[in-house]
């Protein structure tokens, strides 16, 4: 088997994961709006089809707490992220000028709820992070995240808040190299931009290129400066099936993970490249997207699992589910069983579903150009970076609800899905969150030797902000963490299990 990264304790590919799974049960309640392809009730049937699989009880189920103001700007504009908590649908019509500078209104649209269904999302990337960084877990799962589109200082493609970049940010704080891997139709173009010009994060997106959104993702743009050679793009067409989009998968990845050998890996698995999606055209099927979650698995490295795009609902469900399973190292019958949501999965109620007969526009001879070119890139990178490391910079504060009922097994019964609350929020009659107090943070003199923070890394406390809006060029010369101002040494909670 190839091998790759750091080794995690729970050894051969053979062996069962640690998985932490992130959710929040008011996640399905957020709208975008009648018509609008987005809907995050996919992650709410997710859940369900997890629970009646069973898949619940293997895992740490954990609810986000939800990012704040300061986490999201260690990569976003203050000003952006000011505007997302104070716009709302009633007062939109007075902030048409913002609406315009911070594009949001048709592809992002304004909606109830919004800055807190940022908050969740993004906590369970970072909050994600953190479990990996602190070997709570060998894999987290956040599929409310891998929202890649979203900008410094702008929202993009159905995205506000880019998680992905918040969760890297995180995983640098313990690990010299972080990789990222998009399989999402849709270029991962928010994150490349974000580590355009470092050494320590490497992109890699799958996507489809030529006349298709975002329009970004061309096979000659490497990275710039340091960061060259350090972002590679799979420029792809329609139809691409199982058996070619693994032609190129496995040898670039085995490639990356041996030349880059990151430290951790986040794979976002948008799930608008499987066969049939409402927006996509390509023509995978459910294995042959999971086959992705499996290869990067096999390389025992910190493994974070996020959502993204994914627009025929009930397969992205099947989809979802079924690589929460591949995490955990477990087959799943292809027989449906009776749930809540069970009657979107009709007529055949099954797993999985057949691929179409569509035709595959990807030629054995351009893909055998592109793994070629790729290839050769890559050889170009003689050995992994390193960056001198001095104390750890202090994590941020997710002391997430654990979702674990005290029952005697502690594991999650799969029929209290609509009971997980676990602390003082209490939704609106209309199924939105309303914010609520930070819970107090468990002190320092609680954790383990290992969990304390750390004062920050001299090269982490600078802005993570693009030099420029919407350069692509313009882009964090050092993926770096922004404090607040008089506060670089202030120790950070720490995540808090409430049956650790």
């Amino acid at each position: 088997m190839e091998t790759g990264g750091n080794s995690l304790p729970s050894g051969p590919d053979g062996v069962k994961r640690k998985v932490s799974y992130f959710y929040d049960p008011e996640i399905g309640n957020y709208y975008y709006g009648q018509g609008h392809p987005m809907k995050p009730h996919r992650i709410r049937m997710t859940h369900a089809l997890l629970a009646h699989y069973g898949l619940l009880q293997h895992m740490h189920v954990l609810k986000p707490n939800p990012a704040r103001e300061k986490d999201l700007c260690r990569f976003h504009a203050d000003d952006y992220v000011s505007f997302l908590r104070c716009i709302t649908p009633e007062t939109q019509q007075d902030q048409l000028r913002q609406l315009k500078r911070f594009n949001v209104g048709e592809d992002c649209p304004v909606f109830d709820g919004l800055y807190s269904f940022c908050q969740t999302y993004a906590g369970g990337s970072v909050g994600g992070a953190v479990k990996l960084n602190h070997g709570h877990c060998d894999i987290a799962v956040n599929w409310a995240g891998g929202l890649h589109h979203a900008k410094k200082c702008e929202a993009s493609g159905f995205c506000y808040v880019n998680d992905i970049v918040l969760a890297i940010l995180e995983l640098l704080k313990v690990h010299e190299r972080v990789l990222y891997v998009d399989i999402d139709i849709h270029h991962g173009d928010g994150v490349e931009e974000a580590f355009y010009t470092t050494d320590r994060v490497m992109t890699v997106s799958f996507h489809k290129f030529g006349d298709y959104f975002p329009g970004t993702g061309d096979l000659r743009d490497l990275g710039f400066g340091k960061g060259k050679y350090y972002s590679l793009n799979v420029p792809l067409d329609d139809g691409i099936d199982d058996d070619s989009y693994q032609s190129l998968f496995k040898p670039i990845m085995g490639k990356v993970m041996e030349v880059f050998r990151p430290g951790a890996v986040v794979l976002q698995c948008g799930a608008d490249s499987l066969s049939g999606d409402r927006l996509g055209c390509f023509n995978l099927s459910i294995k042959g997207h999971a086959e992705c979650v499996r290869y990067m698995r096999s390389f025992n490295v910190p493994l974070l699992l996020l959502g993204g795009g994914g627009y025929t609902i009930r397969n992205v469900a099947r989809c979802w589910c079924y690589e929460t399973g591949v995490a955990l190292g477990m087959e799943l019958e292809d027989k449906m069983p009776q749930h809540e949501y069970f009657e979107y999965f009709g007529p055949d109620y099954t797993l999985h579903v057949a691929p179409s007969n569509m035709e595959n526009k990807n030629s054995r001879q351009i893909l055998e150009d592109i793994r070629t070119k790729l290839l050769d890139n890559l050889a170009k990178l003689q050995h992994a970076p390193s960056v001198p490391f001095q104390e750890r910079p202090p994590d941020t504060e997710h002391p997430e609800a654990d979702e674990d009922q005290d029952e005697e097994d502690g594991k999650w019964d799969p029929d209290s899905d609509v009971n997980m609350d676990g602390d003082d929020r209490v939704p609106l009659s209309s199924g939105v969150k309303r914010e609520y107090v930070e819970p107090e943070s468990k002190e320092t003199d609680d954790m383990d030797e290992d969990e304390r923070p750390r004062e920050a890394d001299p090269m982490l406390t600078e802005s993570a902000g693009l030099k420029e809006p919407n350069s692509v060029f313009a882009a964090v010369d050092e993926p770096n963490v922004k404090l607040e101002p008089g506060n670089s040494s202030k120790p950070f909670d720490q995540p808090v299990d409430k049956n650790p």
